[in-house]
């Protein structure tokens, strides 16, 4: 009997190797052998593959079988190979053409009766199949997130028989289709009253891509702020978008509706703890700093966090990306995202107004800051403070609040000019970039050096304040930086006394 090969994708992190389903039928006693490092879910593909197989009308063969997937070394795990199998044995026993399965690849779960079943994941895998030029053939459910692989063509099949007979070229598979583009309805900025401030912070950490903190009293507004940084926020491109909604997909997501490219926001609640913020598990699966990749990560009650678990935030904010490893397992997530947190500051109640009339001690203050370590702070490019607003301004004026709109159209001119000058967000400017780009007058330098020697500053402090002046000055279509950019930019570092007190 000739060896059966057909193709499926594994797993490996955001990647998706190719697995090649060897299938060989031997004479001997009837059995049936999976090798090639498959994991329990894969072993009991055994018996889903057979029931489904002779419930769809077709003669599962009395053999010694032996199913080898290849590369031996790489875990299986799941049940994306079940349609492999059966069409490697069907194509093995001559029940299906043995030449017509090379130009395809398969993924997925079987039902007893011959179901196909989504198995997630599939965007991953359609952006590989197109390098090797297959076409790929999923369940429905899946064929929504395939196709965003425009290069992909990708075809859908309900049942085992649908497969067989368009492998036979008895009837041909729907290809799958798009979904409708929905855009997503986000909360206005016209509905914030006052914090003129904290809106011209949230203008310019959009701009930048920059890390924000928001320091207030219980109602002042700052969990209303963040909740409108995805409405300035502009559009990822196709490659952003399908990197994005390829994290997504590894979490077995159905959220691939017609919203794909807007940036993702996260709020993931102050119990989470340190894996959930950064991905893992036996068979590591992205966290919530990779599923907010290109977007926006939202922390409120700051403090309200487990210190060692902000703590494990400090790599991924320098690097960008998140390495996890386990005994058996490695993996890397991009982990690219604009950090906005939010907290009281101090430990008191409803009295603290940022003034005056706070009862907490020096010592209770103390310590409630000292739930933020100092390494994390660092990272940080703005720190404001948001103070309660007064009842008279809270009641508002006739006057119209600036929305969204406009600001999003300062934003993406200003991320524009940032493209155009250096192929990246100012955020994400390092050493040399800074020389080339942000330059500073004598006085300017004089002024800086001042304030870094004032709040004792750290090196990347003293970088990271440079990058917020530029983005401020990109905003206003600024060449250079000029004093009052700089001087604005250190007004964002609300928190840097801390380090004097």
């Amino acid at each position: 009997m000739p060896i059966a090969i057909a193709y499926a994708r594994a797993l490996d992190g955001i990647h998706a190797p190719l697995v090649t389903i060897e299938t060989h039928l031997a004479n001997g006693l009837p059995a049936f052998q999976i090798v090639g490092l498959p994991e329990a879910a894969v072993r009991e593909s055994r018996d889903r593959v057979r029931a489904a197989i002779q419930t769809s009308g077709f003669e599962f063969p009395r053999r010694r079988i032996t199913v080898n997937l290849a590369p031996a070394d790489l875990p299986k795990d799941g049940g994306r190979f079940d349609l492999g199998i059966a069409l490697g044995i069907l194509a093995a026993s001559q029940q299906v053409p043995l030449e017509s399965l090379a130009q395809y690849e398969f993924l997925g779960e079987l039902g007893l009766d011959g179901q196909l079943r989504p198995v997630g994941g599939t965007l991953t895998a359609g952006l590989a199949a197109a390098d090797s030029e297959r076409t790929l053939i999923v369940s429905p459910e899946d064929g929504a997130e395939a196709v965003l692989a425009s290069r992909t063509r990708v075809l859908t099949g309900h049942h085992l028989t649908e497969v067989c007979s368009h492998l036979a070229g008895r009837s041909a598979l729907p290809a799958a289709r798009t979904p409708d583009a929905t855009p997503p309805a986000h909360p206005d900025l016209a509905d914030v009253r006052g914090q003129h401030q904290a809106r011209r912070a949230l203008e310019i950490a959009a701009a930048g891509g920059h890390h924000l903190l928001m320091v207030g009293p219980p109602g002042s507004g700052k969990s209303m702020l963040a909740a409108r940084i995805p409405g300035i926020l502009p559009p990822m491109d196709e490659g952003e978008a399908l990197e994005t909604a390829a994290i997504h997909s590894l979490r077995g997501s159905t959220h691939l509706r017609g919203d794909w490219r807007a940036r993702p926001f996260r709020s993931p609640h102050h119990t989470a703890s340190g894996v959930a913020l950064v991905g893992g598990g036996s068979t590591p699966r992205p966290g919530e700093i990779s599923l907010a990749h290109q977007g926006v990560l939202f922390l409120d009650e700051l403090t309200e966090f487990d210190r060692s678990v902000l703590d494990v935030l400090r790599e991924p904010l320098e690097t960008g990306v998140i390495h996890i490893s386990r005994a058996a397992r490695q993996a890397e997530f991009p982990a690219r995202f604009q950090l906005v947190g939010a907290m009281n500051p101090c430990p008191q109640g409803f009295d603290c107004d940022l003034a005056e009339r706070c009862e907490c001690t020096p010592e209770q203050r103390t310590r409630h800051r000292k739930r933020l370590s100092a390494p994390l702070l660092d990272r940080i490019d703005l720190a404001i403070e948001v103070p309660r607003i007064p009842p008279a301004e809270l009641a508002g004026s006739n006057e119209p609040c600036e929305g969204s709109a406009s600001v999003a159209a300062r934003v993406a001119r200003a991320r524009a000019v940032q493209n155009e000058r250096q192929g990246r967000l100012n955020s994400t400017l390092d050493g040399t970039a800074l020389d080339r780009y942000v330059q500073l007058q004598p006085t300017d330098r004089q002024l800086l050096d001042t304030a870094a020697e004032r709040f004792r500053l750290s090196a990347r402090a003293y970088h990271r304040i440079l990058r917020v002046a530029r983005s401020i000055a990109d905003l206003n279509n600024a060449p250079s930086i000029t004093t009052s950019h700089l001087t604005e930019a250190l007004c964002y570092r609300a928190l840097d006394h801390w380090r004097t007190q």
